[in-house]
């Protein structure tokens, strides 16, 4: 009697382990820019840093195979490539991150949203055809300076030292 019930107390815990390791496993392929062996180094290791479990990144297709459990959050993974210089499909890496990256590993970068489409972004405020709060244009990367808000027409009003500049095509 004993014996049975030491043989069923190690296979609960079996099945009890086993399920528990069984997370169901997802696996999906993003392109990731970058240019040479040294970018695929930090891609990967980015992104599994983030949570991947498998991560490689191909080269000449551009195309990074990642696997990762089910509570992960795959955005997590492309925004730490991010973080590291490199554009993935729902992040674009910061300048200051891209501009730190070798020589070698800066690839052809795609220009940011048109002005159009930042101006008829929601998060924008709109009001009469122009943008009602240029900090939150900012905060959105719509426009990054006070500059490029004035060149977009995109800002009523924008703020450059103390003064205030209203954009001429206004």
């Amino acid at each position: 009697m004993k014996t049975i019930k030491i043989f069923l107390i190690i296979a609960v815990c079996f099945a009890a382990v086993t399920t528990g390791y069984s997370q169901k496993t997802k696996t999906e392929s993003f392109k990731v820019s970058g240019e040479c062996g040294s970018c695929k180094k930090k891609i990967e290791s980015s992104a599994r840093a983030a949570g991947a479990t498998y991560a490689f990144w191909d080269q000449h297709s551009k195309l990074l195979k990642v696997s990762y459990n089910a509570g992960t959050d795959v955005s997590a993974i492309q925004k730490n490539i991010a973080d590291a210089g490199y554009d993935t499909p729902k992040f674009r890496a910061s300048d200051e991150a891209y501009n730190s990256l070798d020589k070698c590993c800066q690839y052809q970068r795609e220009d940011v949203k048109k002005s159009a489409d930042c101006c008829s972004s929601p998060e924008c405020k709109m009001q009469n055809g122009k943008c009602a709060d240029m900090a939150v244009s900012k905060d959105n990367s719509c426009c990054k300076t006070d500059q490029d808000c004035m060149k977009t027409s995109c800002c009523e009003k924008a703020a450059t030292g103390d003064k205030k500049v209203t954009s001429e095509k206004l």
